[in-house]
Order: C-alpha cells, then sequence, then structure tokens
C-alpha cells in the first residue's frame, strides 16, 4: 500500500499534470467569463435585432402545471458560448504562436562536415579517411 501511495504522489507532483490542473482551472474561470459575455452583452444585443432573448425560448411539452418544457434557448445560449469560446480561444493561440516565432531565436546550423575530399594526384573525390586513391592508387598523406 505504501509502494502505491508513493507512485501516486510521483504522479501527481509531475509537472505535466499540474500543469494540467492549471489549465482546467483557468478554463473554467474563462468559460465563467465568456458565458457572462454571452449572457449579459451579447444575447440582449441579438434580442434587438431578433426581437427576443434566445434564454426565454421554450417549448411547453404537454398541459398542466408540471408540464415538461423544452428550453431551447438556453441550447442556443450554450452553442453561442461555445462558439464565442473557440473563436475567443483560436485568436488567443494565433496570437501567441506569432509572437513566439517572432521571439523564436533561430539557431544557425553549423555547416555539415565534409566527407570526402580531392586527391592531390588525380584530382578525383574521395572518401574522406582514405589513405590511397582508389581511381590512381597515390598512397595519400593526412
Amino acid at each position: 500500500m505504501k509502494g502505491f501511495i508513493e507512485e501516486f504522489k510521483k504522479f501527481i507532483m509531475r509537472g505535466n499534470v499540474v500543469d494540467m490542473a492549471v489549465g482546467v482551472i483557468i478554463g473554467g474561470a474563462f468559460t465563467a467569463i465568456v458565458t457572462s459575455l454571452n449572457q449579459d452583452i451579447l444575447t440582449p444585443i441579438l434580442g434587438i435585432f431578433g426581437g427576443t432573448d434566445f434564454s426565454n425560448l421554450v417549448v411547453v411539452l404537454g398541459s398542466g402545471e408540471n408540464a415538461p418544457v423544452l428550453a431551447y434557448g438556453n441550447f442556443i445560449t450554450a452553442v453561442i458560448n461555445f462558439l464565442i469560446t473557440a473563436l475567443v480561444i483560436f485568436c488567443l493561440i494565433k496570437l501567441l504562436n506569432a509572437i513566439n516565432e517572432k521571439f523564436k531565436h533561430k539557431e544557425e546550423s553549423a555547416p555539415a562536415a565534409p566527407t570526402t575530399k580531392i586527391c592531390p594526384y588525380c584530382k578525383s573525390e574521395i572518401a574522406i579517411d582514405a589513405v590511397r586513391c582508389p581511381h590512381c592508387t597515390s598512397e595519400l598523406k593526412e
């Protein structure tokens, strides 16, 4: 049992698990902001043009006091929330990628070491570590 707990501690304390937890928490807060933007600002503005507030759109299924209600306006609001969230995240990622590319240090790669050399006698191209030219059979000095 002790080994299991130690392994679990090691798993939880790994960087990527902690990063994921922070991302989920920030994502939840971001969702609350986008939901408020949609419900408090965009939906009323769209209601001006459409003449209605989406969140109040319902269909009563049946009759009576306890009849089930299909609140499809809330679904429309949720879809709008999703689209706005996706758009904002897309724009943020696009901006971060552009900033990253701008400030990314372009590493200049060193030229590759040569793999061939020229024979001083016959001027043929030969392997760099050759001690004798395969074309003219001359012995090469280092």
